[in-house]
């Protein structure tokens, strides 16, 4: 543990950051490389993407790229979407269960309808 503490402090000695930001926040991870120089810089990770969820069961979306939101503002709507009703919302499952339960909804009424008229009769 000691060891690798120093060999840590050796490592980092001498490195600094790239950029003007000098607090270690969420946009500011790095690690360090060697070049074949020799010489120890520091790279700059970049944030980790999350995949688009379906905005009713939170599931991953399929079809769809997990990537940063500037880089989904460049990409083709092609791309970001899903050629079927709510494509790139939400998943088929949850369409699918939408558009039973409007028809069976739309059946109910109907129904209710046909029970008033035949007791008005």
């Amino acid at each position: 543990s000691k060891q690798w503490y120093q060999r840590r402090v050796a490592i980092t000695a001498g490195v600094t950051y790239r950029r003007r930001l000098s607090y270690n926040t969420k946009s500011n991870k790095t690690r360090i490389n060697k070049t074949p120089g020799g010489k120890l810089v520091i790279l700059y990770a970049k944030k980790k993407t999350q995949i688009s969820k379906c905005g009713d069961c939170k599931e991953g979306l399929r079809g769809i790229p997990a990537v940063r939101p500037y880089k989904l503002s460049g990409l083709s709507k092609r791309v970001k979407t899903v050629s079927r009703i709510y494509g790139g919302t939400k998943c088929s499952r949850c369409v699918r269960s939408r558009i039973i339960r409007a028809f069976l909804i739309e059946e109910q009424k109907i129904v209710a309808r046909v029970l008033k008229a035949q007791a008005k009769k």
